[in-house]
């Protein structure tokens, strides 16, 4: 049997407290709510275990992946739904012992509860914006090494986070290695999220041909940050699918015809088309 053409997705928008404990409460409703209204695969945003940006308070809730309660909770659930669930991502102990900074890890999870795929941000934040904003994700992300793709029972998925984003190179990578969904799991700021976030999404979306499923943090989170919500679903032709205009806390839900993955690159056969160039001396 092939993949089904139509695929429900719900995105889970979310304002995640600044303690796993407390990030669980809040995304579990939101999550049965999607399922409850069909969703095959659901996704929430970056940071979901967690928005702390403040080091030494992060760090007294780190755990290892296997012992987070939101990556441990959520698997549980989508096992409980039948489900496939992408945590957008957890911040959580890196296992290395050179390193105390934390991954910022986005994790897919089958219906059975087993994590399938890893993904561990490969650009990191650091940027001083207009009005004074800075911030140095650095200083306490460790930046990934690998890209990811995996083969789902909807398509195949390529995993991204939030400043990603920016970096079309790794778009590209992913949908030449297969991917007809990409994911931009968030926490963009309202700076930025304001001029950039849809903007961006629709050209990375046009640039691969695929669909792009942007699940984001939104509102004011009890660490001081205000990030931009906003969640959308573009289609391979870079049309909006869905949108929230907000940043308040509920779901989002499109259905997907993978179809148009192929259709999008038939017309526009871009992906078969690069050429090695030189630059000017």
């Amino acid at each position: 049997m092939g993949e089904p053409d139509v695929v429900r997705v719900g995105l889970v928008q979310a304002r995640s407290p600044a303690t796993p404990a407390a990030a669980l409460d809040h995304l579990v409703p939101l999550v049965r709510k999607a399922a409850a209204a069909g969703a095959q695969f659901i996704l929430t945003p970056e940071a979901s275990n967690m928005m702390q940006r403040h080091r030494d308070a992060r760090d007294l809730h780190l755990a290892d992946e296997a012992s987070d309660p939101v990556v441990t909770g959520l698997a549980a659930l989508a096992a409980e739904l039948g489900i496939w669930l992408l945590i957008g991502s957890a911040m959580v102990r890196t296992g290395r012992d050179d390193d105390d900074r934390a991954a910022n890890r986005s994790l897919l999870i089958s219906p059975s509860g087993k994590t399938i795929a890893r993904y561990d941000k490969l650009h990191v934040f650091d940027v001083d914006l207009p009005g004074g904003e800075s911030y140095r994700e650095s200083a306490t992300v460790r930046p990934g090494e690998a890209a990811a793709v995996v083969d789902t029972p909807f398509g195949r998925l390529g995993l991204s986070i939030c400043y990603d984003l920016r970096f079309p190179q790794l778009f590209r990578a992913l949908a030449r290695a297969g991917a007809g969904i990409i994911t931009v799991p968030a926490a963009f700021t309202v700076t930025t999220g304001r001029a950039h976030w849809e903007t961006l999404l629709r050209a990375r979306a046009i640039e691969t041909g695929a669909f792009v499923l942007a699940p984001a943090q939104g509102g004011a989170h009890e660490d001081g940050r205000a990030t931009w919500g906003h969640s959308l679903v573009i289609d391979p032709w870079g049309e909006v699918v869905a949108r929230r205009d907000d940043d308040a806390t509920g779901i989002l839900l499109a259905d997907l015809s993978m179809s148009a993955v192929g259709q999008a690159r038939a017309a526009i056969p871009s992906l078969r088309h690069d050429r090695d160039f030189q630059l000017p001396q």
